[in-house]
């Protein structure tokens, strides 16, 4: 017996993701229902072999399904979450809506199983940010060998981070830096992303940092520890999928670089490439597709005691939204539900 599933924003980058990870991942659903907005009544999806239409989210009825994936959007979430969670549907958002709501688990499965215990209060689990998702895979099991005091990280994240129009931008300005005829101004982005970096991703605090900097902060401490130190730099760059960070950690214990390569190859979801040769490690347009964390370039910081830098790159549409809600729903299959 398996699961009655609901992915709500099924046309959209995530919530095709969704439907192909779940696919590709054989989860036990005996009955799928995509949903979209009005205008996308109709359209038809790909589920494995299977070709489904678009249901209309205003007209749905929750009742009876067991578990939906949301990749709508805040506005939206805030909408049809409470309809489905009152309805009894488990409800795994991909928005940044409930991630800070202290009755609502966020979730990454290699990091913090156990969390997803805490859904029946509001009958809704939280899906992280897609640069601190990737990144806590990757600190957890260094930091239960030697206690992470502090992180430093600047990341790369490509344009699928901002959905299909931010997509659309860095092509049609590619485009038209080879034919100057065309005239592609920003409206996704601030500036140019063409042959360009932006440091500048969500809106900017008081204390001048951005919302995405501030998410991975807040996220990292919820997720693996709240005496966690984290600053971050979030960068906008010319790559269509797949982010990239540059992460500097600071560690209560000396911990060998070594020892730390040996630690995060039997880590879950992770990959570790690792030659101190050319090309040894892994790029952003290598991992497109794939389900795992791929570090690389794991080396000592001799400017403090006890540090270590590293190169973290992952598909974020994967393990940054699709791959971490449909893990969710696994683990939640596994520890609470046992169905299938």
């Amino acid at each position: 017996m398996g699961y009655k599933v609901v992915v709500a924003g099924a046309t959209g980058n995530v919530g095709r993701e969704m439907l192909n990870i779940l696919a590709e991942r054989g989860f036990p659903v005996d009955e799928l229902a995509p949903l979209a907005s009005r205008r996308s009544q109709g359209t038809e999806v790909s589920f494995g072999e299977k070709t489904l239409k678009v249901r209309d989210i205003d007209q749905f009825d929750f009742t009876g399904w067991d578990i939906a994936l949301f990749a709508i959007g805040s506005d939206a979430t805030k909408k049809y979450a409470p309809i489905a969670a009152k309805a009894g549907c488990i409800v795994i958002d991909n928005s940044s809506l409930y991630r800070y709501d202290p009755d609502v688990p966020l979730v990454v499965p290699e990091v913090n199983p156990e969390a997803v215990e805490g859904y029946s209060k509001k009958n809704i689990i939280a899906n992280p940010n897609c640069s601190t998702a990737q990144m806590v895979v990757a600190l957890k099991p260094l930091h239960d060998r030697a206690r992470i005091k502090r992180v430093v990280v600047s990341t790369y994240q490509s344009v699928s981070g901002a959905g299909k129009e931010g997509m659309d931008e860095l092509w049609d300005q590619t485009k038209a830096v080879y034919n100057p005829t065309d005239d592609v101004k920003p409206k996704k982005f601030q500036k140019q992303i063409a042959f360009n970096v932006i440091p500048h991703i969500d809106v900017f605090l008081e204390d001048g940092s951005t919302k995405e900097e501030w998410k991975m902060v807040a996220e990292t401490k919820k997720i693996v520890d709240p005496s966690i130190k984290v600053t971050a730099t979030c960068v906008r760059v010319p790559v269509f999928v797949g982010h990239a960070e540059a992460i500097n950690l600071e560690f209560e214990e000396f911990l060998d670089e070594d020892e730390a390569r040996d630690i995060l190859r039997e880590a879950p979801g992770i990959m570790v490439v690792d030659k101190r040769e050319d090309g040894g490690y892994v790029t952003p347009i290598e991992c497109v597709g794939d389900f795992a964390t791929f570090i690389s370039r794991i080396r000592q910081d001799s400017t403090i005691e006890n540090g270590l830098n590293l190169w973290c790159v992952s598909d974020n549409l994967r393990k940054g939204a699709a791959l971490n809600a449909v893990q969710i729903a696994e683990t939640l299959g596994n520890r609470v539900l046992k169905k299938g």
